[in-house]
């Protein structure tokens, strides 16, 4: 499933906040106890329960090989980046959270979108992948 958007991405977006082509593009991770709220998180600041843990970062990692395509024939904006791996790892998440990393605090980085593993899911001492669904990870459709 590709990540779900959280509400307020699109004026950021037409408000040239968000630049996913150009901008550092991050993944962090949740525990189960982070409540993502569509409607009113906006920014990274409003995200809670953020994991720790062997082998992970505060903040997550960047996305790379990140692109963005039209397809025609479903009138659908693709944004996808390669798999995102936290190797050596031990830790345990429920949500991914994208955010843009350009803001100069985690009150100006834009959340873009988040998924939601629908339990924990863990690594001990072993890599812990966020394969990207195969259709994209933000998907937008005109219609």
């Amino acid at each position: 499933m590709p990540a779900k958007l959280y509400g307020q991405l699109m004026a950021k977006a037409f408000n040239k906040e968000v630049d996913f082509d150009s901008d550092t593009v991050k993944v962090m991770l949740t525990t189960s106890s982070y409540t993502p709220n569509q409607d009113t998180h906006v920014y990274k600041s409003d995200v809670t329960n953020e994991v720790t843990g062997t082998g992970y970062t505060a903040g997550g990692q960047a996305l790379t090989s990140k692109t963005v395509t039209y397809d025609s024939a479903t009138n659908t904006v693709i944004l996808d980046a390669a798999d995102t791996v936290w190797a050596s790892s031990t830790i345990t998440a429920r949500y991914a959270v994208i955010y843009d990393d350009a803001g100069a605090s985690d009150a100006s980085k834009v959340l873009l979108g988040y998924v939601d593993f629908g339990s924990d899911q863990s690594s001990t001492s072993g890599n812990f992948t966020l394969t990207w669904d195969a259709t994209g990870i933000i998907r937008v459709t005109a219609a």
